[in-house]
């Protein structure tokens, strides 16, 4: 039971650690940001708290050493810059290792821990001065404006809270940390002896607490318990009123008497002559009066599970439709149909769980620029756009390589050194822009930056010098810039630790490709270069079109198909260049008969299937179109997986198999052979 609430706090830790280094981000373009400094702490208290709570020794006490820079800062004795935001980020990733290893084993790590807690020691040798307080004529404290405030804590765990390992004793003590606090306890409902289960909770508290902390950083400490207790939270005044002759006098009543502290008893005191404070703390609500559950946590396996079963009952329910096709029984054929659609709301809905929000690994991609840039001496913009653009975290984590390597590319080849900006009349902070966006059944993703862009009379002798390339061959200028997506295929002299080993924009295109995907680009000499990226948004099951060549069914997915149109056997045959004339507009064709090697026999009419491919639109023939078809991608085996036209398999209503046709990768490899070099 202790591991499973373990593994759920570090899950809960990495994303207050995103929080952080997004937090981090924001702070370093505003230094003097107080919301930012805020959420900064607000985030290391918060794993600083679950860390002792669930063993995290180690991650405990290193959060709490960096927790007092920006302690420090937030109460102006401390001033954040560059430094310290380096340093946040390099203990950002030490905190990372503590939650992927656990506690700190090895000599070598513990060593790093101390090198760490004492370079934050240098920012943190400044004691807190202690909070002061005057005393009027009569007697009764004035409060002094210190930013402090005072609440009213009420915590009323369930009795079964104790079964999950909670320690309530543990919030009592971080109540207690975040200022100072006086506790009121009630055990009222404590059986006798005989009756009384000592694994049931019986006893509640109140906890009047003064704390400089934001109401966040008492609503964190109930963090993971908040469904397993009645809390409220009320302000009862500003400033420290703890040792308030009433509220004592309070206080004392209800521990020697037992009773239980009253709100309405603590706001009637008049702390501080100030009728409008009490009126409005008196409107304070419980805060978790409507709490709601609007989101849960969920495996990523069992989300897998779950489209793997939506899968195999969309090629049940073909098998379904099928029978009652051949059938005839109005019945059957019915029901058929209402399964159908209750299938394809299934998989909708499915599909729609195991999207995850681009933005979650955007992250990743800011640091990646901000460390690049440092390193490099340069100063880089990084400009998210449409970071809510939800994808298949299959399809992303597929896509995450290629995207740091582009950013890779776009630092290292793209943007110029500030002073070479300058003489080029530009800005000596460069620019790179991520943006998505949906476009029918894909999201598209460009990449842009402002940098030098790209030569392609450059691009041309490189690849010739490599041999990739006939020197005598004729290619437009997209066609040269593709050239920097063949294996082995570099402009750089000199091998460097960030780029320039020939292996790089190969392994994109590929990776792109094995998720049914395209890459392009595009670039302007002097103005920056463009990469555009457009990817399905899901891999597992596909609307498509099912077709037939020779005595083979195949699959090509709608959304890449334009039209579709009848074409006659002799058109084909005394083509020229594989051009066929439709509605007055010239496509170039693929026949497939000829690409899977069928024996070239004549038919009346064959059907050419326009498909979009990047900027045009191409012709793909095929013998026969059967119809529209829902379709459950499988993977190929080891032994086709190397296929370069097939992205996978389908099996279909009858039990037969159906390859499933990557059109951009049919295209993109036909295209290849014009200008790769053929000795």
């Amino acid at each position: 039971m202790i591991d499973k609430f373990k593994a759920k706090f570090v899950e809960e830790a990495q994303d207050n650690v995103r929080d952080l280094e997004e937090a981090l981000l924001l702070l370093e373009e505003d230094l003097g940001n107080r919301d930012i400094i805020e959420r900064i702490f607000r985030a290391m208290h918060s794993l600083k708290g679950g860390g002792a709570m669930f063993g995290f020794n180690d991650l405990s006490d290193f959060t709490h050493h960096l927790e007092t820079i920006f302690d420090l800062i937030r109460n102006d004795k401390l001033k954040a810059d560059q430094d310290i935001i380096s340093l946040t980020f390099n203990s950002i990733d030490h905190i990372k290792f503590i939650l992927e290893t656990g506690n700190l084993e090895s000599e070598e790590d513990k060593k790093e821990q101390a090198n760490l807690i004492k370079e934050i020691s240098k920012y943190t040798s400044e004691t807190h001065p202690p909070q002061t307080e005057t005393v009027k004529e009569d007697g009764v404290p004035d409060v002094v404006q210190d930013r402090s405030k005072t609440y009213l804590i009420t915590l009323m765990p369930d009795a079964e809270i104790l079964k999950n390992g909670t320690n309530l004793l543990f919030l009592l003590d971080d109540l207690h940390a975040l200022g100072e606090a006086v506790t009121v306890s009630n055990y009222d409902k404590v059986p006798v002896l005989q009756e009384l289960d000592p694994v049931k909770n019986y006893c509640s508290w109140q906890v009047i607490l003064n704390t400089k902390e934001p109401l966040n950083e008492i609503k964190d400490v109930f963090i993971f318990v908040e469904d397993e207790c009645e809390i409220e939270i009320a302000e009862i005044s500003e400033g420290n009123v703890l040792s308030h002759p009433k509220l004592k006098e309070l206080v004392e009543e209800a521990v020697t008497q037992e009773k239980v502290l009253k709100k309405e008893d603590l706001l009637n005191i008049d702390f501080d002559g100030q009728k409008e404070a009490k009126a409005a703390a008196s409107k304070k609500k419980n805060i978790f009066k409507d709490h709601k559950i609007s989101s849960i946590r969920v495996a990523s396996n069992k989300i897998d599970d779950l489209v793997n079963l939506v899968s195999e009952m969309v090629t049940i329910q073909a098998q379904l439709t099928l029978y009652a096709e051949n059938s005839g029984d109005p019945a059957i054929v019915a029901l058929s149909e209402n399964i159908q659609k209750l299938s394809r709301q299934l998989r909708d809905n499915a599909f729609e769980i195991s999207l995850i929000p681009i933005q979650n690994e955007l992250m990743r991609f800011q640091r990646l620029v901000r460390d690049l840039s440092k390193e490099m001496n340069k100063e880089i913009d990084f400009i998210i756009e449409g970071g809510e653009i939800e994808l298949d975290k299959n399809i992303i984590e597929n896509l995450t390589d290629p995207l740091l390597h582009i950013l890779r590319n776009s630092v290292d080849h793209g943007i110029e050194m500030p002073d070479e900006r300058i003489k080029a009349g530009k800005s000596p902070k460069g620019t790179i822009v991520f943006k998505a966006f949906y476009s029918g059944a894909n999201v598209i993703i460009k990449i842009q930056d402002d940098g030098k862009g790209i030569d392609p009379d450059v691009i041309r002798q490189k690849a010739i010098e490599r041999g990739l390339i006939s020197k005598d061959i004729d290619l437009s200028k997209k066609e040269i810039l593709d050239l920097v997506f063949l294996s082995g295929f570099t402009t750089r002299t000199e091998v460097s630790d960030i780029s320039g080993r020939g292996v790089g924009m190969d392994v994109v295109k590929r990776k792109i490709n094995s998720i049914r995907g395209e890459v392009s680009i595009e670039s302007e000499i002097g103005q920056g270069t463009i990469l555009t990226l457009e990817i399905p948004l899901t891999l597992s099951i596909i609307d498509g079109l099912l077709v037939t060549v020779a005595e083979n069914q195949y699959v090509i997915p709608i959304s890449n198909i334009e039209k579709i149109y009848s074409i006659e056997d002799v058109k084909i045959s005394s083509s020229f260049n594989n051009i066929a004339t439709i509605e007055d507009q010239q496509y170039s064709f693929l026949n497939l008969r000829e690409i899977f090697e069928e024996e070239d026999i004549s038919i009346d009419d064959s059907q050419l299937i326009l498909v979009k491919y990047e900027d045009k639109k191409v012709g793909v023939i095929v013998d026969n179109v059967i119809g529209e078809y829902q379709t459950v991608v499988k993977p190929l085996g080891r032994f086709l997986k190397k296929l370069e036209n097939i992205s996978g398999a389908s099996i279909m209503g009858d039990g037969t198999i159906s390859l499933v046709i990557d059109t951009n990768r049919l295209i993109y490899y036909n295209d290849i052979q014009k200008y790769k070099n053929v000795k």
